[in-house]
């Protein structure tokens, strides 16, 4: 049933894309995907205008999502009645002339070998983004390496014809090897001086009485130099998403400026390193979207912006990484030893967060360990302690959310602050 709901979405979504012809910047990676892709809408939509532009809404990024994001419509879900007014608003756009936007900004997403070959088999980008790859990337189970994986992800820029443009991460070396033999024009970007587009003298600052943060930094490009901001941003890692949709926006000849200037309404989306009041004057950084090794380690990084207050780490399992899983999680126990003073681990593989940071000389008698979240927040609710820190971050099969919403000051808002 779904391979041939399927194989329908995919025919009727190339009649469409060959009726309106939008321009499609095609976005994948292993982290950042999200991000990144909001980060381009809200460029394209200070200078082209709200009207003029479409992004995939939740996890509209597969076979079935993209081509309903081409439509602008909600799944059908299991209701038979929903699908066949799904197709009849499907048949009205392709038999009658439909206002369409002329920007389509796609994510792809790549859990299996042939994802992203079978979107761009009738989803042409004209824009090819790749985020980051990492050494150990996410949904690894269903690919026999990372090599493998990098190698799919590929296939988005590969595609691109000479008038296209890829933009890729100068900083990850899996990606930035990508743009060899390529027909495309190559832009890269990030924190490396050698990189297209760059940013340089980054620094958080944190307003811990009002729960805020900014992330100053300036990006330069051939030979230009723009102080930059970005509100209620802690994470170092946001701005690679920043630099890949400045790219994008210097492709479409935006003007270095008036980038910055509509970087100042970007947010991060519920789940990405947001800082969240807590009970007993505590702050939540609530990173709980998902979770990959390297998303891990800069979320334990962000914990140096908090000098001078009591730190407790709230790490799940990292999915999807198969055989890779106990040096992964490992790895991150050695991590957070350095930056943590309590730590709880959420989940069978998390055990391993333990067992390294124990390696490294932490207390074995501050660490807690539970399989489940809710669990888990209750007992992290009777150790803190005011002006605490608590980082709370896992793959989104955790529901690492729940604890976020045990601790927080005004649980009332959790459908407002929290991922669904």
């Amino acid at each position: 049933m779904r391979k041939t709901l399927q194989k329908i979405l995919k025919t009727l979504a190339k009649i469409v894309l060959k009726k309106y012809k939008p321009v499609i910047i095609g976005v994948t990676g292993s982290v950042g995907k999200t991000s990144t892709k909001e980060a381009i809408y809200h460029i394209f939509k200070s200078h082209f205008g709200e009207n003029k532009i479409r992004r995939n809404q939740r996890n509209y990024n597969n076979e079935i999502g993209v081509p309903l994001t081409i439509f602008g419509l909600e799944t059908g879900g299991k209701s038979v009645f929903k699908w066949l007014v799904r197709f009849f608003q499907i048949f009205s756009m392709i038999f009658f002339k439909k206002q369409y936007p002329d920007f389509l900004i796609i994510e792809m997403g790549a859990d299996r070998p042939g994802d992203i070959k079978y979107l761009i088999d009738f989803v042409r980008p004209a824009v090819g983004v790749i985020t980051t790859i990492g050494e150990i990337p996410v949904h690894l189970e269903f690919f026999s390496s990372p090599q493998q994986i990098a190698q799919e992800k590929r296939n988005l820029v590969f595609c691109l014809d000479e008038n296209g443009i890829a933009v890729l991460n100068y900083d990850d070396e899996k990606v930035r090897a990508m743009g060899e033999g390529l027909k495309a024009k190559v832009i890269t970007y990030g924190l490396n001086e050698k990189a297209d587009i760059r940013a340089s003298y980054y620094e958080v600052k944190i307003d811990t009485d009002k729960n805020t943060s900014e992330l100053n930094f300036k990006i330069e490009y051939n030979g230009s130099s723009v102080p930059a901001k970005l509100i209620d941003v802690l994470g170092v890692q946001q701005l690679y998403s920043v630099l890949a949709a400045t790219a994008v926006g210097i492709a479409f000849n935006i003007n270095l400026v008036e980038i910055v200037e509509a970087m100042k309404e970007f947010r991060p989306l519920p789940g990405r390193m947001r800082l969240i009041k807590g009970i007993k004057n505590t702050i939540i950084i609530d990173d709980t979207y998902n979770a990959a090794l390297l998303s891990m380690e800069a979320a334990i990084d962000s914990l140096k912006s908090f000098e001078g207050r009591r730190k407790i780490v709230a790490l799940g399992d990292m999915l999807e990484i198969g055989e890779y899983a106990p040096e992964a999680h490992k790895r991150i126990g050695a991590k957070v030893s350095q930056s943590a003073d309590l730590i709880f681990t959420i989940g069978p593989r998390a055990k391993f967060i333990a067992e390294g940071a124990i390696k490294f000389n932490f207390p074995q008698d501050k660490i807690f360990s539970f399989m489940d979240s809710e669990e888990a927040g209750k007992a992290i609710q009777k150790q803190l302690k005011e002006g605490d820190i608590i980082l709370v971050k896992g793959s989104r099969g955790m529901k690492m959310e729940k604890i976020v919403k045990e601790i927080m000051a005004e649980p009332e808002k959790a459908k407002e602050l929290l991922i669904a």
